[in-house]
């Protein structure tokens, strides 16, 4: 029997926000497990432009988000070297989705323009 994707726990430990991007509701993270980071890019998102690289889950190579690699604001500066999970690509154990109880900061938006 293979794993699938739900296998995999990803590091909720150190979140610091949520807000919403393009497919709904996101997180934002110091640190998290069990991916792979993709090519590097800049992109154009509604808090200016950041340099980033898709993050992939390392049970199914399913895109579960991003991590900021430059932001190009300072006031961006902050989110260097962390990643994003957007909730509607993460599956729980049992098939639902992972909920994160939103006790810290919640922002904004940032999601690319479209």
């Amino acid at each position: 029997m293979g794993l699938k994707c739900s296998d995999y726990m990803f590091c909720l430990c150190s979140f610091i926000q949520s807000f919403h991007c393009r497919h709904g509701k996101a997180y934002l993270f110091r640190k998290v497990a069990n991916v792979f980071a993709g090519e590097k890019e800049d992109r154009s998102m509604i808090t200016g432009l950041h340099t980033v690289a898709d993050i992939f889950c390392v049970g199914c190579g399913s895109i579960v988000g991003w991590k900021y690699v430059t932001a190009h604001d300072k006031s961006q500066k902050y989110k260097e070297g962390k990643s994003v999970l957007e909730r509607f690509k993460l599956s729980g154990p049992d098939g639902s989705h992972y909920w994160v109880h939103e006790h810290h900061h919640i922002s904004g938006s940032d999601a690319d323009d479209v």
